[in-house]
């Protein structure tokens, strides 16, 4: 890899969410970033750039990259990637995931709560209704954003790229999480336009383990045609992940 090919590396990796070049000593580069814990190892090889993407959730980082790139090819575990447009989307998409999944969310949300707190006296904060507030606030945030990266922007269903109307809808809710990781998990629930949102959230739609929609009966055929409700609706994709959350929501279900 000559000098000319390292700088553009590095630039591409700048501008897809990969800012920080990593010391190396063998002929590759390695990107990192300070909002993620993921690595981008690539290297050349012929014709082709070899991209391994390391984080502390690499297995399910891996899966879902695999799925969002089912047509460039594998190589012991790695992205054999023959232009330079598709590296940057590699990474890019790399990048969002790895703000979104496990992990990242409930560090992000804690560090954003503990800055948010210390703009009141601490005499008055800890274990009151203030202090609920903005870890509410900031959880329900850090939530959304974890859930746009995650669905790439779209809604889960329809695919809908239009943020002012999608809405981060919980599977479990807020309330009945038993931790801040449950409340933050990506996997529990969907980015969805706000009248899924609405249905959701109300336990007037779920979905079954394969993703498809379960539409109450309380909704007759006039109200579900206003409300652009079919049975062939359904989850763009579903992770296994997803589905201990399904269960939990198809147990409020209102058959």
């Amino acid at each position: 890899m000559n000098i000319l090919q390292r700088t553009l590396l590095e630039k591409i990796g700048h501008e897809n969410g990969f800012e920080n070049i990593l010391p190396v000593t063998d002929d590759s580069v390695i990107l990192g970033s300070a909002r993620h814990r993921a690595q981008a190892i690539i290297t050349l090889n012929g014709d082709n750039w070899l991209l391994q993407v390391t984080s502390s959730v690499s297995g399910l980082l891996s899966l879902e990259l695999v799925r969002s790139f089912a047509t460039i090819p594998l190589q012991n575990g790695k992205f054999v990637v023959p232009a330079i447009d598709d590296l940057a989307k590699l990474l890019r998409r790399a990048a969002k995931l790895a703000q979104s999944l496990p992990n990242q969310a409930a560090s992000d949300y804690e560090s954003q709560v503990q800055e948010e707190l210390a703009k009141f006296p601490a005499n008055i904060i800890n274990g009151t209704e203030v202090e609920r507030m903005v870890r509410q606030r900031v959880g329900q945030n850090t939530f959304r954003n974890a859930m746009l990266n995650y669905w790439g922007g779209a809604c889960a269903v329809t695919g809908l790229v239009l943020p002012e109307v999608l809405r981060a809808s919980h599977a479990k809710p807020w309330a009945d999480c038993t931790s801040d990781a449950e409340r933050l998990d990506v996997f529990n629930g969907f980015m969805l336009g706000a009248n899924l949102d609405a249905l959701f959230d109300r336990f007037l739609i779920t979905f079954d383990d394969t993703g498809k929609i379960i539409i109450s009966s309380r909704l007759n055929l006039v109200q579900r045609d206003a409300l652009g409700l079919n049975p062939g609706l359904c989850l763009r994709w579903i992770a296994n992940e997803h589905l201990v959350y399904l269960q939990y929501h198809r147990s409020l279900f209102v058959a």
